[in-house]
């Protein structure tokens, strides 16, 4: 087959409660795009059971892939790949994908492109604007916090990452301390916004230099403070607890972002993950990286922030050009490496 320089691929993402599939043209065009989400079935559970999202993949999966290759009014004889998200995520549900994947690229005889979830989240930036390098990416969702330098298009070195919980998990982790709903990022952003900064939560800055992050003790903290006003009879007003909390974690990653920005002399910087999703991050950013400024700050729309395929479609295209092709004996994998 010869070399396209403007694939049409057909993505499929399935690391964690969404079941995904995009086709998506060059890396950037995105002719359609396919989420079934599992949230309204993982809330009464307080949070995703691996073995449920599994099962629901499954029943899922191909419907979905249909109904994104009708959308774009394409069948597999217009595809140039299959790509798929192949780690790191829920072992169960990365199987769904990657046997989904490796069946249709063996059937219609189709290159198979292995694709890092991470990736993904960083290329959905791809979509909206045109990436350039060296770049720094802050990646924040439910399962991770890294920021990830990349020094040349499909190089990616992790300078730092979360220690303990995913600033995600720190979210919903308060969420259930408050007795909010699943997920509980959106609702803690929402009560954060009509609330005041009244308690002085820590920062965790850890060690000079470090670009990691620990967001364990925080959680801990709020628990706490939570806890003992409940002992002593006080009042406890949500509204308030929300916005220190959040005010502590936009504090930590805004100063990791800059820090790292500054030091690797990056030409943009790139927020993406489920937790770009929400309005004080991306606020802060904005003011940390104004328009106009040395360093262009990318935030994809909250559809390419949240997992998706289209993401992955993205990252495809890179694979594409590099030549990287799996075997039919590729296998999900759970704790997969950046680069």
């Amino acid at each position: 087959m010869a070399m396209n320089n403007n694939p049409r691929i057909l993505a499929i993402e399935t690391s964690c409660d969404e079941t995904a599939a995009s086709v998506v043209e060059g890396g950037k065009n995105v002719i359609s795009t396919i989420v079934a989400s599992q949230m309204d079935i993982h809330r009464r559970f307080g949070g995703v059971v691996p073995e449920v999202a599994s099962r629901h993949h499954v029943e899922n999966m191909t419907a979905v892939v249909e109904e994104a290759l009708v959308s774009a009014g394409m069948d597999y004889t217009d595809l140039d790949a299959i790509a798929v998200t192949s780690g790191p995520g829920l072992v169960g549900a990365l199987l769904v994908g990657v046997n989904t994947a490796k069946a249709l690229a063996y059937a219609h005889d189709l290159p198979l492109l292995p694709i890092h979830h991470i990736a993904g989240h960083i290329h959905a930036a791809e979509l909206v604007a045109d990436m350039e390098y060296p770049a720094m990416a802050l990646v924040v969702s439910g399962g991770h916090t890294s920021l990830i330098y990349l020094p040349e298009e499909g190089a990616y070195e992790t300078i730092g990452e979360t220690r303990d919980d995913a600033v995600g998990e720190a979210y919903d982790k308060v969420a259930r301390t408050l007795k909010l709903p699943y997920p509980g990022g959106p609702e803690i952003d929402r009560l954060a916004s009509e609330g005041e900064v009244s308690i002085d939560f820590p920062r965790a800055w850890l060690e000079n230099g470090s670009y990691d992050f620990s967001f364990s003790g925080l959680k801990s903290s709020v628990l706490n403070a939570v806890h003992n006003a409940g002992q002593r009879g006080d009042t406890v007003v949500p509204e308030n607890v929300a916005a220190s909390f959040q005010a502590s974690v936009v504090d930590v990653l805004v100063e990791r972002a800059q820090r790292a920005v500054s030091e690797y002399e990056v030409e943009q910087l790139i927020v993406t993950g489920g937790v770009a999703a929400n309005r004080a991050l991306r606020e802060a950013m904005k003011r940390s990286f104004p328009s106009g400024g040395n360093v262009e700050l990318i935030i994809p729309p909250l559809s390419l922030c949240t997992d998706n395929a289209a993401m992955i479609g993205a990252a495809a295209n890179i694979s594409w050009k590099k030549g990287e092709r799996a075997g039919y004996d590729l296998n999900g994998e759970p704790g997969l490496a950046l680069g």
